[in-house]
């Protein structure tokens, strides 16, 4: 099976003629694709972010994966930082990290949720095992949630996640604003289903943890993350919903907009649409370090994703 594509980040160092003020850090590390999603308004200037980085150290390192793009605008890519590095005269070097840690260090189960969404080329192919890392397909929405309680009363981590296609309320507070409970919005009345998404804040509301918690707090297994509390932790077993935004048709995936609740995203033109969606649950398939469990909310994904994976 050839190596699944590695992450390529570029390392920028100063010329010797336009080196950086001696008040700057001698090193600057960005973990790019989702850490200026978090900048406060009052702190963010006119200026490219990639300037801004550039301009904080004498070696700026950036350490990259381009896929971990998932809304419009994002600056991710080693063409972007290549080409910024160069116009302000800075001689840019690339370092392969080529080693696979996340998914139990699983190549197989990494390449194989690349072709299943076609973010690299092939297509979709048969899941096959590699004694490092499990694939399960759920037929229901209980059956996912039932492989996950017992993975809990065993001691591990288990989380369910989904992409935005279902609102995200706010927590219900009564008259004198007392905690009354967390909406259930992603709710799928065909099976008789339904959960709320994590806490949005950072602060825990009604025992439910805050959303930095919410992967490693074990109250935070009865809500959903979505990608943008989901990206960047890690945990046992990862139970990925596929909504309505995704569906296979054709032997093709469509993305379809008007199931985005994400209004952000829906914005972009039809073709980085479907490339941000498909990022998006690769970000959501990925964080898992024992396996995963697919559920679709659509019958033709699922008998799709359900041909390509093996009962346990």
């Amino acid at each position: 099976m050839p190596p699944a594509p590695s992450r390529s980040p570029p390392l920028c160092r100063r010329s010797p003629d336009g080196a950086a003020p001696a008040s700057r850090s001698s090193f600057a590390t960005s973990r790019e694709s989702s850490n200026h999603r978090f900048t406060p308004k009052n702190k963010r200037s006119n200026r490219r972010q990639i300037e801004e980085l550039l301009d904080a150290a004498r070696v700026p390192v950036f350490l990259l994966d381009e896929r971990q793009v998932v809304r419009p605008g994002e600056m991710g890519t080693v063409h972007e930082i290549d080409a910024a590095a160069k116009a302000k005269g800075l001689t840019v070097r690339h370092v392969n990290l080529d080693g696979q840690f996340r998914c139990g260090g699983s190549r197989a189960y990494e390449e194989w949720v690349l072709r299943l969404l076609g973010l690299i080329p092939g297509g979709p192919i048969p899941w096959q095992g590699d004694g490092l890392f499990s694939v399960t397909v759920a037929e229901t929405p209980q059956e996912l949630e039932a492989m996950f309680r017992t993975h809990q009363a065993k001691g591990l981590q288990a989380r369910m996640t989904a992409d935005f296609c279902w609102p995200w309320s706010e927590p219900v507070f009564d008259d004198d604003k007392n905690f009354v409970h967390l909406v259930d919005d992603v709710n799928l009345p065909q099976w008789d289903w339904k959960r709320p998404w994590n806490v949005q804040g950072d602060r825990s509301v009604g025992g439910y943890p805050s959303k930095n918690l919410w992967a490693t707090d074990p109250a935070g297994f009865t809500q959903l993350g979505c990608i943008y509390t989901a990206q960047g932790f890690e945990y046992d077993y990862s139970g990925v919903i596929f909504g309505p935004d995704l569906v296979w048709r054709d032997a093709v995936w469509v993305a379809d907009r008007k199931s985005s609740k994400d209004t952000v995203v829906a914005r972009a033109p039809e073709h980085e649409f479907a490339h941000l969606i498909r990022n998006t649950y690769e970000v959501l398939l990925t964080p898992g370090m024992q396996g995963t469990v697919l559920f679709s909310t659509d019958t033709e994904t699922r008998e799709m994703l359900r041909s390509l994976v093996r009962p346990a």
